[in-house]
């Protein structure tokens, strides 16, 4: 049975979307194109009717998790106090709860690294940021250091079993950096 080009599409999307879940929150690694494709009602060897390889998918999970985190963190940003809104939302126990629906440097940064398959995708999502915390700063050096801040305490506080040093990483980070945010404020006027 011949399927349309409009369900081909669908299917398409669909892939993409659980794989850029289920990357962020499990790992590319850790992701099976069979576990994937079953989840989805599919099968394995319909995925290569969609993608050449597991590598080619990951790029294109990889831009569906940088738009989703790029539409949330704009949305922050346009509230009141946009940065502390941003850094506590970026540095919260949802947040870090569920990786599959957060930002998606945390945990498949560190693992194209390793992999030694660093993506132009990641420099966009690191670049959008970056772009975003500096509109409000006016420090790149600034900005910067807040984005290595947001991504180390999520990752960090993913990493540890203690629920309690956990909460504190965050709270911590979210802490420091609305601080030095205050401080820079309080420097220009």
């Amino acid at each position: 049975m011949r399927y349309s080009e409009d369900h081909k599409a669908e299917t398409h999307k669909r892939i993409i979307a659980e794989a850029s879940r289920r990357f962020r929150a499990d790992g590319i690694d850790a992701t099976g194109l069979q576990p994937l494709m079953k989840a989805l009602g599919l099968t394995h060897g319909g995925f290569y009717a969609h993608f050449k390889s597991k590598d080619a998918l990951v790029q294109e999970a990889l831009r569906a998790a940088a738009n989703d985190a790029s539409g949330q963190w704009a949305k922050v940003l346009a509230k009141p106090e946009p940065l502390k809104t941003l850094f506590k939302r970026y540095l919260s126990p949802e947040h870090r709860d569920h990786p599959d629906a957060g930002c998606p440097l945390p945990t498949m940064s560190s693992e194209l690294g390793q992999r030694g398959q660093a993506s132009p995708i990641s420099d966009e999502v690191v670049g959008n940021l970056l772009r975003m915390i500096e509109k409000e700063t006016g420090d790149p050096q600034e900005a910067m250091a807040m984005v290595a801040t947001m991504v180390g305490a999520l990752s960090l506080s993913r990493s540890v079993a203690d629920e309690a040093l956990s909460k504190r990483i965050l709270d911590d980070a979210c802490s420091n950096l609305t601080a030095r945010l205050e401080e820079k404020k309080g420097g220009k006027a």
